[in-house]
């Protein structure tokens, strides 16, 4: 999540507050989304605008606090739900102008500015290795458990210039994929 949040910085180096979205009905994701947050800012020295959304209103709510606070870019928490209403978020973002950074490729492919996260697609690789041994005989409980190593930088260019965002060269080099 450092990363992401660096990436995200580095994108929008004015940025001076960000707002970061989670979902109080995750405990788990938004207790490690904060407390990694919160000292990465501490670090750069940047203020956090905490929102919680839980359910699409929330969403709108949520967007619209982080409008009202003038944050100047958003962070959005990994979650599930949040990854089901990703058009949601990306239609909102584009329509308040707030640079966001999201935690998987399906945000920038429906018009999100970026994302930094595990690959899907190696996930879902890993998963059929995982079905294949038991399928083979293997016991699950003795099975190791393995976690994805690689990561992913996907730019959405087109949203960047609709926002403003001269994207420098070091980063474009530095993605995965540029979306154009």
């Amino acid at each position: 999540m450092t990363k992401r949040f660096a990436l995200l910085y580095e994108l929008v180096p004015r940025a001076l507050r960000i707002g970061v979205m989670v979902n109080q009905n995750n405990p788990v994701a938004t207790e490690a989304t904060l407390t990694q947050l919160n000292e990465t800012a501490r670090v750069l020295g940047l203020q956090l605008q905490i929102v919680n959304a839980g359910s699409n209103r929330e969403i709108d709510a949520a967007f619209e606090t982080i409008a009202r606070e003038h944050c100047d870019a958003l962070f959005v928490g990994p979650d599930a739900f949040f990854a089901s209403r990703r058009v949601q978020f990306a239609t909102l973002a584009a329509h308040l102008r707030i640079p966001a950074s999201y935690s998987n490729r399906n945000f920038p492919e429906v018009g999100g500015l970026m994302s930094y996260g595990t690959s899907l697609a190696e996930v879902f690789r890993l998963v059929g290795v995982y079905v294949g041994r038991i399928l083979k005989g293997a016991k699950p409980a003795e099975l190791p458990v393995v976690q994805s190593t690689k990561f992913e930088f996907v730019i959405n260019l087109q949203t960047a210039r609709a926002l403003g965002i001269a994207v420098p060269p070091e980063i474009l080099a530095s993605a995965d994929e540029v979306i154009e």
